[in-house]
């Protein structure tokens, strides 16, 4: 129990530092409500989930290899671009007041948060941040640490999803559309300053290459 409850506080620490993910949830949440906002942390935590189930079985290493990673952040940076355009073009676009039903489906959420997780960049990025925690801790005469680990980090991710849009949805009730848009604006841009964040992160690593 004292494993899962220290690495429970891993997976808050790991989630803490706003990311493309958290941007996103905060932006859905703010237009759509609670469960709009969790539905994308849900997709999120569905390729966290499958990144645990990478380095069980030993694909981490490949992951990491230089030649695999540059060309994943490249992808990753176009990626989050695209995300952040969009995100500005149609920042007045599905909004939905408090005590409105949202007209955009939970599912559309959710296949939102899955796909900037999946964003090749992002996946890199977690593997510099979330591998190392799980890397180290694997055991194959002990799985079941590995798993209570893993376990724990999940939980950590989701109580700070379940936190934040807390904070989002009740920020949510005192905001009128204008202010929704603008924050709608304000969250594709820093999308796509971490686009450029990982174009940046490319360079540095074909320099590292020459």
């Amino acid at each position: 129990m004292a494993l899962y409850l220290t690495y429970v506080i891993v997976g808050l620490s790991i989630a803490m530092p706003i990311g493309a993910i958290s941007v996103e949830m905060i932006k859905q949440g703010l237009k759509n409500g609670f469960w709009h906002g969790w539905a994308v942390g849900l997709g999120g935590m569905t390729i966290d989930l499958a990144l645990i189930a990478a380095f069980y079985f030993g694909l981490a290493s490949i992951l990491k290899q230089p030649f695999i990673q540059i060309p994943m952040w490249i992808v990753g940076a176009v990626f989050l671009f695209l995300i952040g355009y969009d995100s500005i073009k149609n920042a007045d676009h599905d909004i939905t007041l408090s005590g409105e039903k949202p007209t955009k489906s939970w599912f559309s959420s959710y296949r939102n948060g899955f796909l900037v997780a999946i964003s090749p960049g992002n996946i890199v990025f977690w593997l510099s941040v979330f591998g190392s925690v799980l890397t180290n801790s694997y055991d194959m005469a002990n799985p079941i640490k590995f798993i209570t680990i893993g376990t724990g980090v999940l939980t950590g991710i989701l109580l700070h999803d379940i936190g934040l849009l807390t904070i989002v949805s009740t920020t949510r009730k005192l905001m009128s559309r204008s202010m929704i848009k603008v924050s709608s604006i304000i969250a594709g841009i820093v999308l796509i300053g971490f686009s450029g964040y990982f174009v940046y992160e490319a360079i540095s690593a074909v320099k590292q290459l020459i």
